[in-house]
C-alpha cells in the first residue's frame, strides 16, 4: 500500500517545540533540506508501491534521507537508523517536525526498500543531487559537456577463493538446503570436510603441494558424492535448490584453466578481473564505469556492468545515463584514457585519449590533463562511499550500490559547498586573527573545486 500523508500541523503545540525553532538555520543540512525537490523523488517512490496490497509504506523522503545520510557519511543500515535517533539536523533532514526519540523503521526495510526501487529509483537520487547543485549555482549544464570517464572494480564482499575453500562450501551449502527441501543424505560429511579444509591451509603454508592437492581432491570427491546422491531426488526440488545444485556441479568439474568460473558459492556472478594494479593483482567483483565533469569533479554518471566488458564498450551506455541524469546537454566531449581504444561507440559525443595529443590546442591539452583527476574520485567512491566493498546481494545490488555511492559523493560535496562559503561569512564578525586564518583555510570563490578555486597567492 502507498504510504500515509503526514499531517503538517500549523500551529504550535504546548510541550513538544518544533525542530525549525532549535536547530542552526545556517547549518549546511538544513539549507540542503530546504533546497532539495522531496516531491519529484516521493512521487517515484510512491508510484512503485501497490495501491491497495499490504501494510501502508515507509515515507519516501524518510526512506531517500536514509540513503543520502548512509551513502554520504560511510555507514550500514543499522548505524544510519541508531544515528538518525541521536541527530536533530538528521530528522530535519528526513522531513520530520519534532524530534523523535524511537527508531523511525526497522533497517531491514531499507533492504527491501532498495529492491523495491532498482537502478531507476537510485538513478533518481543521483539526479536530483545534480539538479539541486545545478539549482543553487555550483554546478552548470555546460559543464557536463565536457567529462572526465573510467572504468573501476566494485568489489563483492566475499572470501578469497580457494579450490577447497569452494569444494567444501558448497557441499555444506548442498546439504543445508537438501534437508530443508525434505531429501534424503546417508551422510554429509560434516567433520571430515572441516578437517580436510584444515590440512589443506596447514599443507598449502608448509608448501607440501602434493599433500595439499591430495586434500582438495578428496573434497571434490565428497561433493561429487553429495551430488550424485541429491541429484535422482530433485525432480521437485524448489528453484533456489536446482539453481545451487547447479552451482555445486559446475564447481565440481571446473579446473585451473575452465572458462567462466565460479568464485564464490552465494554470489555466482562474481568475476575475476585484473586492473593492472602492482599491489592488488586481481579483484573479484564486476566493473562499473564512472562519469565527472572535467572541470568540478561532480560525478554525473555511474553504472555498473555485468563481468568484465572492454572499457571501451562501456562508453556508449555511459553517455546514455549522463544525458539522462541530466537534462539540456549539448554535444559531449569525453576525455579517457587508451583502455577505451577501438570503442565502437557511435553518436555525437567526441572521445579523446592521449593518443590525439599531437593535433590538440593547448586549452584541449589543458582537458586531457584533468582526467587523471577521476582516479582520486574513484578512491574516494571506495573508501568513502562503499564502492569497496559491495555487501548488497546480486545483480541489483551491484547496480543500486554503484550508483547510490555516486549520490552519496555528491550530496557531501554539496554539503562541503554550502559550509564553505557559510564559514567565510560568519568568520567577518570573528577576531582579526581568526578572519586571516579563516579566509586563507576556507576561500569564497566563484568557480572551481567544489565550488570554490584554490586560494590565490
Amino acid at each position: 500500500m502507498k504510504p500515509h500523508k503526514k499531517e503538517i500541523l500549523h500551529q504550535r503545540e504546548l510541550f513538544r517545540t518544533s525542530l525549525d525553532e532549535i536547530l542552526n538555520k545556517n547549518h549546511e543540512l538544513v539549507i540542503l533540506a530546504d533546497k532539495m525537490n522531496w516531491q519529484s523523488i516521493t512521487k517515484f517512490v510512491d508510484s512503485q508501491h501497490p495501491v491497495h496490497n499490504g501494510a501502508p509504506a515507509k515515507d519516501g523522503r524518510l526512506m531517500a534521507g536514509l540513503h543520502y545520510l548512509k551513502y554520504a557519511f560511510n555507514l550500514s543500515d543499522e548505524a544510519v537508523v541508531a544515528r538518525w535517533r541521536e541527530n536533530p539536523y538528521w530528522q530535519y533532514f528526513c522531513g520530520e517536525e519534532f524530534f523523535q526519540h524511537d527508531f523511525p523503521i526497522d533497517s531491514s526495510s531499507m533492504s527491501r526498500w532498495r529492491k523495491r526501487i532498482g537502478e531507476e529509483g537510485s538513478e533518481a537520487l543521483l539526479k536530483e543531487t545534480l539538479t539541486t547543485a545545478i539549482n543553487m549555482g555550483f554546478l552548470k549544464v555546460s559543464d557536463v559537456e565536457k567529462l572526465n570517464v573510467d572504468t573501476t572494480v566494485q568489489t563483492k564482499a566475499i572470501r578469497y577463493p580457494t579450490d577447497a575453500r569452494l569444494l567444501n562450501r558448497a557441499r555444506e551449502r548442498l546439504v543445508k538446503e537438501a534437508r530443508k527441501c525434505g531429501l534424503k543424505i546417508k551422510q554429509t560429511y560434516a567433520r571430515v570436510g572441516k578437517f580436510l579444509l584444515l590440512r589443506q591451509s596447514r599443507y598449502s603454508h608448509a608448501k607440501q603441494v602434493k599433500r595439499a592437492t591430495g586434500c582438495i581432491d578428496k573434497l571434490r570427491t565428497i561433493l561429487g558424492r553429495i551430488i550424485r546422491e541429491v541429484e535422482p531426488q530433485s525432480k521437485n526440488a524448489p528453484e533456489k535448490f536446482l539453481d545451487l545444485l547447479r552451482i555445486a556441479k559446475q564447481l565440481f568439474v571446473q579446473q585451473k584453466d575452465s572458462k567462466d568460473k565460479i568464485y564464490s558459492v552465494h554470489e555466482p556472478d562474481v568475476k575475476c578481473i585484473a586492473k593492472g594494479k602492482a599491489h592488488k593483482k586481481y579483484e573479484f567483483g564486476n566493473k562499473s564505469s564512472v562519469a565527472s565533469t572535467n572541470s568540478k569533479n561532480w560525478i554525473v554518471g555511474a553504472r555498473d556492468f555485468r563481468g568484465n566488458p572492454y572499457d571501451g564498450h562501456t562508453l556508449g551506455a555511459q553517455i546514455q545515463q549522463v544525458r539522462r541524469l541530466v537534462e539540456g546537454v549539448g554535444k559531449i566531449t569525453a576525455y579517457t584514457d587508451q583502455g577505451y581504444r577501438g570503442h565502437g561507440h557511435e553518436g555525437d559525443t567526441i572521445v579523446i585519449d592521449r593518443e590525439r595529443r599531437g593535433s590538440m590546442s593547448k586549452r584541449e591539452w589543458r582537458r586531457l590533463k584533468r582526467r587523471s583527476a577521476i582516479e582520486p574520485i574513484n578512491g574516494h567512491l571506495k573508501s568513502g562511499h562503499r564502492l569497496e566493498r559491495n555487501w548488497l546481494k546480486g545483480a541489483l545490488g551491484d547496480q543500486n550500490n554503484c550508483i547510490l555511492s555516486a549520490a552519496g559523493f555528491n550530496f557531501r560535496k554539496l554539503l562541503r559547498a554550502i559550509f564553505w562559503p557559510l564559514l567565510f561569512f560568519l568568520s567577518k564578525d570573528l577576531p582579526k586573527g581568526f578572519q586571516q586564518f579563516s579566509q586563507l583555510q576556507f576561500p569564497l570563490a566563484n568557480s572551481g573545486y567544489g565550488g570554490f578555486s584554490r586560494p590565490t597567492k
